[in-house]
């Protein structure tokens, strides 16, 4: 019987193992094809629409496209040099663990920068200035988006932000700004005032889409429900909805009478079941829907786990 028992918990430990390994090298594929995916993005958009333009913009890039005016060298080349530039501070400032998660992009988006600029034809997708920055921007969102949702980032001037932010204590978006006015300003001295309003739209854009990007999938709609058929609700909202609930209680402002609120998260996609469910229950049931950007825990961030309640002992 011990025997049985030992060869029980080495099978249940190898399979936990094998879970566990198989999941973080899931996540590891994830990451990787995020990175990559984003980089060639990013070095697409900005050899077809931000270069051609000439509409100014921050970071590393930025810093290249005033640099390749004043030196005969391809923007990818000098990126690539202010990224391992930057890499090389962070190692001495940061250290080595900082370093590891940003070398990818910091080598991957200099060499699809580089790759795109080569492709015939790029730069002459639009004529149209505006066109460029609104579409540019979208894509630089997206991409940025992509490598950021996998906690990675661009390298470049995101590194020498935190550098800033550990030598002088200043916030890091503080440091962002700044590093973009310096380098934008800079971009300013070669560039006419159309460039200048483009170069700005295309930074609202960018902002926009990478703000959307980044909560992609993770936000959700919180219901809270007050009605005499809380019970019958939250059965319901359980079995049919499939979605967990929170039962709050609460007092009424104008009787003070107790009772029961129900609340529960589900995704934007069950939004109208659950308005129909709750309309079917107590067409007379207060209601607000809220959403929420990001939700963690238990059947969102992790996996769920359903737990019996107790049994009542009988009387």
């Amino acid at each position: 019987m011990r025997a049985r028992n030992g060869w029980t918990a080495c099978w249940c430990y190898d399979m936990v193992k094998t879970y566990i390994s198989a999941g973080r090298l899931k996540k590891a594929a994830e990451t990787c094809t995020a990175i990559l995916a984003g980089n060639m993005l990013l070095g697409f958009a900005v050899a077809a629409f931000i270069i051609p333009s000439g509409a100014i913009m921050g970071g590393a890039t930025g810093v290249g496209i005033v640099l390749a005016r004043l030196i005969p060298l391809d923007t990818a080349v000098i990126v690539l040099c202010i990224n391992l530039t930057a890499l090389a501070l962070g190692w001495a400032v940061l250290g080595r663990r900082f370093v590891l998660a940003t070398i990818a992009s910091s080598l991957l988006y200099p060499m699809c920068l580089g790759t795109a600029q080569r492709i015939p034809g790029i730069g002459r997708l639009t004529a149209d200035p505006l066109l460029a920055a609104l579409l540019g921007g979208g894509l630089v969102g997206i991409a940025v988006g992509l490598v950021m949702r996998v906690g990675s980032s661009t390298g470049g001037t995101d590194v020498v932000n935190l550098v800033l932010h550990k030598w002088t204590h200043i916030p890091v978006s503080a440091a962002v700004y700044l590093t973009d006015i310096v380098i934008m300003g800079a971009q300013a001295l070669f560039s006419d005032s159309e460039q200048i309003l483009h170069g700005v739209i295309l930074l609202v854009v960018e902002t926009i889409v990478l703000d959307r990007v980044m909560l992609l999938g993770q936000s959700q709609i919180q219901l809270f429900v007050v009605s005499s058929q809380y019970e019958e609700i939250r059965q319901k909202c359980l079995t049919e909805l499939q979605a967990g609930t929170t039962m709050v209680h609460i007092e009424t402002g104008r009787t003070r009478m107790s009772q029961r609120g129900v609340l529960c998260v589900i995704p934007p996609r069950k939004l109208y079941a659950a308005q129909a469910l709750i309309q079917s229950v107590d067409p007379h049931a207060f209601l607000t829907i809220t959403q929420i950007k990001e939700v963690r825990g238990q059947g969102f961030s992790s996996e769920r786990i359903y737990v019996e309640p107790p049994e009542r002992p009988l009387k």
